[in-house]
C-alpha cells in the first residue's frame, strides 16, 4: 500500500486499516511460529504497512492540533 493511498483515507478509515494490518501481522506470526508460513517477507511488508498506517496517522493529528 502507497502512502499517497493511506493519506486519503479518513481517520476512522485509518483506525480500522490498522486493526487490520495489526489482526493479519499476528496471524503471520502465529504461522511463522508453526511453520506453516509459505512467504516470509509478507510480515516485513506488513509491518512496513503499519508503520506507513501509524505516521499518516500522528500528521493528521499534529495537522489538527496546529489549526
Amino acid at each position: 500500500m502507497k502512502a499517497n493511498e493511506i493519506r486519503n483515507l479518513s481517520m476512522e478509515e485509518l483506525n480500522k486499516k490498522l486493526a487490520d494490518l495489526k489482526e493479519e501481522f499476528f496471524n503471520l506470526r502465529f504461522q511463522k511460529a508453526t511453520g506453516q508460513l509459505a512467504n516470509p517477507i509478507s510480515i516485513r511488508d506488513i509491518k512496513k504497512d503499519i508503520a506507513r498506517v501509524k505516521t499518516v496517522i500522528k500528521e493528521q493529528e499534529l495537522a489538527a492540533a496546529n489549526k
